[in-house]
């Protein structure tokens, strides 16, 4: 073999993981993803809270979901945050001493 025929090799399989690594950062910031989520903890609590016997438990089931809903939406934010004041920062500090 080649080097020319490994370099190419090893191009195809960087890019064939980086395809994949792609594909699962779309799946973990997909609505699709935190929809599948919410709905199947939204069943899981209203089941357990129907067992335990709680008034309205379809209703008081709603809580966790939107409560991870609501965190889903403002993570990206927080993440903005702790990059600008937190990495940042570390990193220049790093980098001048």
């Amino acid at each position: 073999m080649t080097d020319d025929e490994t370099s190419a090799e090893t191009l195809e399989a960087i890019k064939a993981r980086n395809a994949k690594v792609e594909a699962d950062k779309a799946w973990e910031t997909s609505w699709t993803r935190r929809i599948i989520i919410a709905v199947c903890t939204y069943l899981t609590v209203a089941l357990y809270l129907t067992l335990l016997g709680v008034q309205s438990a379809w209703l008081h089931a709603l809580v966790p979901p939107v409560g991870y809903l609501l965190s889903t939406l403002t993570l990206p934010v927080c993440k903005r945050l702790w990059i600008e004041k937190c990495y940042n920062a570390r990193s220049r500090k790093e980098n001048t001493g």
